[in-house]
């Protein structure tokens, strides 16, 4: 059954809760800032799941945001927004839908940013079954690829298709090697794919690919979850994926249903280092069974 956002929101919630308690002090959520370029800067919560990590650029044509967090985590990601700088949010780009993702878009709209995303985001939150307000809908679109040419930092959105969702937009800044992945990369854990808001595990590793190919071995990869990333490190992700693709399609070659592929336990060699709180080994598994057609 196709979960509502809201329920999604929550089960993220309480899924990365534990494990980033397990990572950081004990302590009130907040957001650790890193300087990943001059002027450009990756948030991401610690102490407990704040949403996806944020990012940041900072300079004299004023200051632009990649994704914004929850409603719960809005006074603290002000407040590191003000460790930073005082000038308004100008600019606010949406890498997709998830609320962990864009839950202060209407806050920062009616302080006057203009949202940006993919179309096909903006189409998904006007449909979708929860109406969201209309100040947290973006009013600025692009279809495969837009550039912005602020603080001195070129940025090029470019959407990757059918990829976590079918409105995913990656960031990236050419001109000091860093790239912004939204959701299209999990770094360290097993990756959500979302199958019924468009997304697809051949998507899901075409954007990887994609995103390899913009990068070097001195790129910084802002993940949509997890920690500062290299190329090597998103090498890695995609290596597991890709094999545990083949592991799963061969079960369903063979015609086994997705009950039996997940008594099985196909992809067992990957759960020590991927499996946490929201996707586990098993709903891995199920995902991969499920997006190859098994009954």
């Amino acid at each position: 059954m196709k979960r509502s956002l809201t329920a999604l929101f929550a089960a993220l919630s309480l899924a990365f809760t534990p494990l980033a308690h397990a990572d950081h002090h004990a302590g009130e959520p907040h957001f650790e800032t890193t300087e990943v370029a001059p002027g450009l800067f990756m948030l991401m919560g610690v102490g407990g799941f704040t949403g996806g990590n944020i990012g940041v650029s900072i300079g004299k044509d004023g200051l632009v945001v990649i994704d914004d967090s929850m409603p719960p985590f809005l006074p603290q990601l002000k407040a590191a927004l003000a460790e930073l700088t005082d000038a308004p949010v100008d600019f606010l780009i949406n890498t997709h839908l998830h609320g962990d993702h864009i839950g202060n878009n209407a806050d920062f709209a009616a302080s006057g940013a203009y949202i940006v995303s993919h179309e096909t985001m903006r189409s998904r939150l006007l449909h979708q079954d929860e109406k969201p307000s209309a100040a947290s809908v973006p009013v600025i679109t692009f279809s495969e690829e837009m550039s912005f040419y602020l603080n001195d930092q070129p940025a090029h959105l470019i959407h990757v298709a059918a990829a976590h969702t079918d409105g995913d937009s990656i960031i990236h800044f050419p001109d000091v090697n860093v790239i912004h992945t939204g959701d299209a990369f999990f770094h360290g854990i097993f990756p959500f794919i979302d199958l019924d808001n468009g997304g697809s595990v051949a998507g899901f590793l075409n954007a990887q690919e994609r995103i390899l190919l913009l990068a070097d071995d001195q790129t910084k990869i802002i993940p949509g979850h997890g920690p500062l990333a290299t190329k090597a490190d998103l090498e890695r992700d995609l290596a597991m994926l890709q094999d545990a693709h083949k592991i799963i399609q061969a079960h369903v070659a063979q015609g086994h249903s997705t009950d039996e592929i997940i008594a099985a336990n196909p992809l067992a060699k990957y759960h020590d280092d991927y499996d946490w709180g929201f996707i586990t080994t098993e709903r891995m598994t199920r995902t991969l069974a499920r997006d190859l057609g098994a009954k």
